[in-house]
């Protein structure tokens, strides 16, 4: 069967904002207060793209850090984390062409992120990208975050397609084995600089000629 792709569905953290320094030095200066840590080596290989409760479940149970004190350093960090988007998150050329370019051609746009709703809707919007998007699924939307498909395929239900008129875009392994159990198109980035148009575009042409489809 051939389907044309209909809905690009973006995770956000590493692939439209360049968030995971923040959530990184953040989620340390939280853990600081009681001096402990994670290290770079830790936070990229075993904690990326993991919401913050995730990761403070992880650490219990291999650092012996007190669930007591969980709420009150997921509290901290995402105060921390909002005062490094308020200071540092701004917009990039690129994805707003891509992003804009896309919406004009007439693909739905999502944005499915396993951050809270408020960080989500607070880093999109001073990014200049709330505005391109049909919706945005954040942790609170879903019973399960991913590597889970659950956002995905709730991304997929609630644009009315099929997983095969999807290309999602995912940068880190919990992500992509999200994507992939959805079984939509995975666009695999490594930085936010490979979130391009051009990109995007290329890898919906290699989709649509390699089943046979039809593009505009």
């Amino acid at each position: 069967m051939n389907n044309k792709i209909r809905a690009i569905i973006f995770d956000m953290d590493g692939v439209l904002i360049e968030a995971k320094d923040w959530h990184y030095e953040a989620l340390n200066k939280s853990l600081g207060l009681f001096g402990l840590e994670i290290t770079p080596h830790e936070h990229l290989t075993v904690y990326d793209g993991l919401p913050t409760k995730y990761k403070l479940m992880m650490f219990s149970r291999e650092k012996g850090l007190s669930k007591l004190l969980h709420d009150f350093i997921n509290e901290m960090k995402q105060q921390y984390t909002m005062d490094m988007v308020h200071k540092f998150c701004r917009p990039m050329f690129h994805h707003e062409y891509a992003l804009s370019t896309l919406k004009q051609e007439g693909y739905k746009l999502a944005v499915a992120s396993n951050s809270i709703k408020d960080s989500v809707e607070v880093m999109l919007d001073k990014a200049k990208l709330l505005c391109y998007l049909d919706f945005f699924i954040s942790n609170q939307d879903v019973n399960e975050v991913k590597p889970d498909p659950e956002m995905y395929n709730l991304s997929i239900y609630k644009m009315g397609l099929i997983p095969e008129e999807c290309l999602i875009v995912e940068d880190n392994e919990n992500g992509v084995r999200a994507a992939k159990a959805s079984g939509a198109h995975v666009l695999e980035v490594r930085t936010v600089y490979d979130v391009t148009y051009d990109n995007i575009k290329n890898k919906i042409y290699e989709i649509e000629n390699a089943q046979g489809g039809s593009h505009d």
